[in-house]
């Protein structure tokens, strides 16, 4: 049987390991955690990181720049990365994500803090309608994480972008305040993923400490700084 190579297994798992360590710890605790949709996305985009590099940025590495500039045309592959996950970041509609939260739970929640904040407020099924704040919104849920979220709905006019984004923040903020010291039910499906977690930690940790050398060396040839030396 060929065994994949160490280094690249270390690069894909090691950021994608701590990914699910903690997407498993939040769904574990009785705490919700509200985070905003952009945050979410670049944790996602950071956890898949070590794919990115190990596939498709190994694959498709331009031989004649990496042998010109060893080393330094990885910094400019990953920075090409980071821009795109920027630009999906910046293209993504104005999101709230509530781990370890129901629907259900969530509902009286934010009742009460839309009262307050807009008293033209109209709901309609799962869609919001925040006048005042210029927020439209609808409310989904994520069966296998545990996840509320507060979607943007409609679209938005580049002219009402900054007000959009005020109102999404003033939301943010009055629903953090209103859910400190709401506790919830632990979601079991967060023992899985600390458990794919700490397996991948552990397989990391393995071809490491198996043989150090060899990790360095394919490193080395990965950067093609061997090549240089040559």
């Amino acid at each position: 049987m060929i065994l994949p190579d160490p280094l690249h297994l270390i690069i894909a798992l090691g950021p994608l390991a701590m990914y699910l360590l903690l997407l498993g710890l939040l769904n574990l605790s009785r705490r919700p955690f509200l985070t905003t949709g952009t945050r979410d996305m670049a944790a996602l985009g950071v956890g898949i990181s070590g794919l990115i590099i190990a596939g498709p940025m190994e694959l498709f590495m331009p031989e004649a720049a990496a042998q010109r500039w060893p080393g330094y045309v990885w910094l400019l592959l990953v920075a090409f990365y980071v821009m795109c996950l920027t630009l999906v970041v910046l293209l993504m509609r104005p999101r709230l994500v509530f781990y370890n939260m129901s629907v259900e739970q969530l509902r009286p929640i934010l009742a009460n803090v839309v009262a307050d904040l807009d008293k033209e407020a109209r709901w309609a099924g799962d869609c919001l309608v925040l006048p005042q704040l210029c927020v439209q919104l609808h409310v989904e849920q994520s069966t296998f994480l545990r996840c509320a979220q507060l979607v943007a709905a409609g679209s938005v006019p580049g002219w009402q972008s900054y007000a959009i984004f005020a109102g999404w923040r003033r939301l943010e903020f009055a629903l953090r305040d209103a859910m400190r010291g709401t506790r919830g039910a632990r979601n079991p499906y967060g023992a899985l993923l600390v458990f794919c977690g700490l397996a991948m930690v552990s397989a990391v940790a393995f071809f490491m400490m198996r043989d150090p050398q060899s990790v360095a060396q394919a490193f080395r040839e990965m950067l093609r700084l061997s090549q240089q030396q040559n």
